[in-house]
């Protein structure tokens, strides 16, 4: 096993022969740790909660096209936070970790080349992602319970979407680059720009005006692409333009230097698509048991699950840097602080929102559609998964430092766990008792165990402790 600081060894950038400059860097290793966590997170923090405010800005102009519109986007709606989860969050953290911990071990000239290789890997693979989803979008979505008018708005909007899904990995991969130096300001700043750009675009193409066509659900979709590619072009003006402290440069390309990025990242993305898959599997145990308005009320309260994502990324980004910039100057203890001040903070603002959703869960529901069976299916999920929010905001705080410190085995088993018991165990309770309740019980309580666990390990000290 390598160690944490992989095929970019950890170690004093003193001892290394190299030193640090980089006055960005130096902060991350050296300012307290609270006021420059939170100086890191909390722009980062608003502004992912306005990324993830795209999907609710689509869902609240599609539910005006009914309900079979609504259960069509939830059918699409983990495959297209997959991408954005792997791109941003798995990916995404292999970049930033390896260029964190380039930077903090003071070997610039690593750093640089990790630029090229991030970019293309994430155009690659956003390439195979697309013809994937082109090509098997339809019975996937079948599978998952879709059928008649709800099958055909779940392909229509799928087919937009993953067209131009390259763009999307583009704009998280050039993001990451950046995030990867202790800068968040610039991708939030682009970002926020995006969105309010979709304010207006997003019912523009579904319902059209003046000579404008309207474009039903799939205009959802094209207004997405045309904010990822403008994420893309500006995001990518700043890295060519020199002021990132990882640069571009035309270096000849390295194995190693990928395999640095995708040791991490393809974990990672194993366990973003445990996730998704734990998510789409009780989508259709939703959809078998009670039929497309419960699949329609499960979608509307998972997505606020969803919105918890952006909300941990937006403290997960700078859990990243600032972990792997301190493990890659060796300083362990140091590392370990940031990471449990981060999952305590994660916690405290995830359950805050789990417990405002389950004692009025109607005031989420109601926004996006007043049928009876879609708000009562939402309203059983939310009460019961509500509360076990904390610990969900807990695990992926966690998995952000665990990426940074390039130590992903824990994430991981806590990602099967909560797929085990949320899926076989809630298909189980749902066969002895027939009830959505003992189902979204099941939920609640995997995702109790995965961010338990989580938490157990890393202060356990798991990240230093090598195999026997």
């Amino acid at each position: 096993m390598s160690a944490p600081g992989g095929t970019l060894p950890a170690g004093t950038a003193a001892a290394s022969g190299a030193r640090v400059t980089d006055p960005r860097t130096l902060r991350l290793l050296h300012a307290p740790i609270l006021p420059m966590l939170l100086r890191m997170a909390g722009p980062n923090i608003l502004i992912m909660l306005a990324q993830a405010s795209t999907g609710l800005i689509e869902t609240w102009w599609v539910s005006r096209l009914g309900t079979d519109a609504l259960a069509g986007m939830a059918l699409v709606f983990p495959a297209v936070m997959l991408m954005q989860m792997v791109s941003a969050g798995a990916l995404g953290g292999g970049i930033s970790s390896a260029i964190a911990r380039a930077l903090g071990g003071g070997r610039q000239e690593v750093a640089d080349a990790l630029v090229l290789h991030a970019l293309l890997l994430n155009l690659v693979l956003g390439l195979a992602c697309s013809a994937i989803m082109l090509l098997f979008g339809r019975p996937l979505y079948a599978a998952l319970g879709g059928e008649g008018a709800a099958l055909d708005a779940a392909v229509a909007y799928s087919d937009v979407v993953f067209a131009g899904n390259a763009l999307l990995w583009l704009m998280n991969g050039l993001a990451s680059i950046i995030r990867g130096t202790g800068n968040m300001l610039v991708p939030a700043l682009v970002i926020c720009a995006g969105v309010a750009l979709l304010l207006p675009l997003s019912p523009l193409l579904i319902f059209g005006l003046g000579p404008v066509p309207g474009l039903g659900v799939a205009g959802g979709g094209a207004a997405l692409l045309l904010f990822y590619l403008g994420g893309c072009v500006a995001l990518g003006w700043y890295v060519l333009s020199g002021r990132n402290p990882a640069r571009f440069r035309r270096l000849p390309l390295r194995g190693a230097l990928a395999w640095e990025i995708l040791r991490i990242g393809a974990v990672a993305a194993l366990t973003s698509l445990l996730t998704n898959v734990t998510i789409a599997a009780v989508t259709a145990l939703v959809a078998g048991a009670a039929g497309t308005g419960a699949v329609a009320g499960y979608g509307t309260g998972a997505r606020l699950e969803y919105l918890l994502v952006p909300l941990a990324f937006g403290l997960g980004a700078p859990l990243v840097a600032l972990v792997g910039t301190n493990i890659g100057a060796g300083q362990r203890e140091r590392a370990l602080r940031i990471a449990l001040t981060g999952g305590a903070i994660a916690f405290v603002l995830t359950e805050a929102v789990g417990l405002a959703a389950a004692f009025w869960p109607d005031a989420w529901l109601g926004l996006f559609s007043t049928e009876p069976g879609m708000i009562a299916t939402g309203r059983q999920y939310l009460r019961w998964a509500g509360p076990a929010y904390g610990f969900f905001g807990l695990g992926l705080a966690l998995y952000f430092a665990s990426q940074g410190a390039g130590r992903l085995g824990w994430p991981l088993a806590a990602g099967f766990l909560r797929l085990a018991v949320a899926v076989p165990g809630g298909w189980l309770a749902l066969r002895l008792t027939g009830s959505l309740d003992a189902l979204f019980a099941a939920v609640a309580l995997a995702l109790v165990l995965y961010g338990g666990l989580l938490f157990l390990a890393v202060r356990g000290g798991a990240w230093f402790r090598r195999p026997g």
